[in-house]
């Protein structure tokens, strides 16, 4: 880089905090405020007046699910496996879903062979909140509704590549696996229907049934679809005891529907879902 002539002004304090704190941002990718005011020495309330002024420009966005602060996609290059750009795509269409619906939802993504949580906006609903978990939680593929939507719209090849991996780990929450006809038989009814709805027997606890562990709740998942793959899933969770199923199917499937349609075209805009 070529160097900058001498110039008899005073450098803007202020900017270079700033910058500081981007730079850092990009070091580490993802920090809390505490950890950047570690890492820089700038005091909080400084800190926050930067973040914020990052975030209106465009440059830095906040995670709802721990409250990190991220850098933005287009601020720096993307890896193959980095889930960062579509939790910062989505996260502000789960925090308006939340808004009007006042219901918590989860964003998952598949991994080997369970769902992993990425973003929930769980903190800003009014009727209800998640137990506390944290960023990374698996959930169960067969059980969970996130994880029945993500597994009826997969391709074939995934969908094989998941039920292999289920079957080498012989476990009570993998039993479905070796079933071949309910397989069939839950990816037609989920297709058909658009969307996952929980197991029977799922109480949210990855490997105890209903029975042993009940957390009260239902769910629907919708999937993430970009190019023809899964990218994602949508969910959204209520409790039991307050409304049916087919009464929230009934009140805000749509919701759920538009939430998802307008992740997709997010992603399809910033041209990312490929690979």
């Amino acid at each position: 880089m070529g160097r900058l002539r001498s110039y008899r002004v005073k450098p803007i304090e202020s900017l270079a905090r700033g910058l500081q704190v981007l730079q850092t941002l990009q070091e580490v990718r993802a920090a809390s405020l505490h950890d950047l005011h570690l890492a820089t020495g700038i005091p909080k309330p400084t800190l926050t007046r930067i973040l914020w002024t990052a975030h209106q420009q465009g440059l830095v966005w906040q995670r709802m699910v721990d409250g990190a602060f991220l850098p933005s996609h287009s601020q720096r290059r993307l890896e193959p496996d980095d889930d960062a750009w579509l939790v910062e795509i989505a996260s502000p269409v789960l925090d308006e879903l939340a808004r009007r619906l006042q219901w918590p939802s989860v964003l998952a993504v598949p991994r080997l062979d369970y769902m992993e949580t990425l973003e929930t906006n769980s903190t800003r609903t009014y009727f209800d909140a998640l137990p506390p978990r944290p960023r990374g939680y698996r959930v169960n593929m067969l059980g969970s509704a996130s994880g029945r939507a993500y597994l009826a719209f997969c391709t074939e090849q995934e969908f094989d590549a998941v039920i292999r991996r289920l079957r080498q780990r012989d476990a009570p929450a993998h039993g479905l696996a070796f079933d071949d006809e309910a397989l069939r038989r839950l990816v037609a009814t989920t297709r058909e229907r658009g969307y996952g709805i929980r197991a029977p027997d799922f109480g949210g606890d990855y490997a105890r049934p209903r029975s042993e562990v009940d957390d009260g709740r239902e769910s629907i998942a919708m999937p993430v679809c970009v190019e023809g793959r899964v990218l994602a899933t949508i969910n959204l969770t209520w409790r039991r005891q307050v409304m049916s199923t087919s009464g929230m199917i009934q009140r805000h499937l749509d919701d759920l529907r538009t939430a998802v349609l307008t992740v997709e075209a997010r992603a399809r805009a910033a041209g990312l879902g490929h690979g």
